[in-house]
């Protein structure tokens, strides 16, 4: 019963940054993007505040990723994999994203678009946690 009151709370705190988003973090680029106008004006930003907020919002999703990783497979091993893993796609997009900023979305704006969402939200969640759920099935077994 813990256990799943923890993987609630780890969602929760997930769709609470969601919904927080635009007063808790500096990213110019929410309403860029949600006006899902190709011809929008590309909005002033300074890269400091935009990137330390990137990287905030990113441990805080981070932390409620992990919060459900552990109360789901209660392995650490699994949990610091998992929590890798969503670094590692961190790492890989925020560079990429921010030359698609920096280039002002001329690489395309749906390809920056879906980059956007790689860095501010934790989509890698959704296959660890099948593919760990998987890994326990499989260990069940033997």
């Amino acid at each position: 019963m813990l256990k799943w009151l923890f993987v609630i709370a780890g969602v929760f705190g997930l769709i609470g940054v969601r919904v927080i988003e635009h007063q808790a973090f500096y990213d110019p680029f929410l309403q860029y993007f949600s006006s899902a106008d190709k011809k929008a004006h590309f909005p002033e930003f300074e890269w400091t505040p935009l990137i330390l907020s990137y990287i905030f919002r990113f441990l805080l999703n981070l932390l409620f990723s992990a919060v459900i990783i552990q109360a789901l497979f209660q392995d650490r091993r699994w949990t610091v994999q998992g929590l890798a893993l969503l670094a590692i796609v961190f790492i890989v997009t925020l560079p990429i994203y921010l030359y698609c900023i920096y280039t002002k979305f001329e690489i395309g704006y749906l390809f920056s678009f879906y980059m956007r969402r790689f860095v501010i939200q934790p989509l890698i969640l959704l296959l660890i946690v099948p593919m760990f759920y998987y890994r326990k099935q499989f260990l069940d077994r033997k």
